[in-house]
């Protein structure tokens, strides 16, 4: 019973761990990327281009958008999203294996018997 409690406290502060990692990972990219965008946008006006050109530029949105997809993956990770690979695939593959072995020990068996 103690063991039990235990393992369910290590896993709750891990959870805990990973949720908070998550959420500052979240608040490092607004912050760094803010002063990202602000800096090249500034940099870009005083050199000349227009404020939307300077803005909507690749080389500006190049660190949030890529930042941003391993952001959205870390996400994934922490909240257990997975649409490819859930609980019911596993189920279906479990499901799979299991009938694959028991055709291949009922052919291996009848095969021994005629022999």
């Amino acid at each position: 019973m103690q063991t039990n409690r235990i393992d369910k406290k290590q896993r709750a502060k891990k959870r805990v761990e990973e949720l908070k990692g998550f959420y500052i990972h979240s608040i490092v990219y607004v912050l760094v990327n803010l002063f990202i965008l602000i800096s090249t946008v500034i940099a870009r006006t005083r050199g000349g281009e227009g404020l939307s050109d300077a803005l909507f530029n690749f080389g500006t949105l190049a660190t949030p958008f890529f930042w941003g997809i391993g952001l959205t993956f870390h996400a994934a990770k922490v909240f257990s999203f997975n649409p490819f690979f859930n609980k019911d695939w596993e189920e279906r593959q479990i499901q799979k294996y299991m009938e694959e072995d028991k055709k291949n020990a009922h052919k291996y068996s009848t095969r021994t018997k005629d022999n």
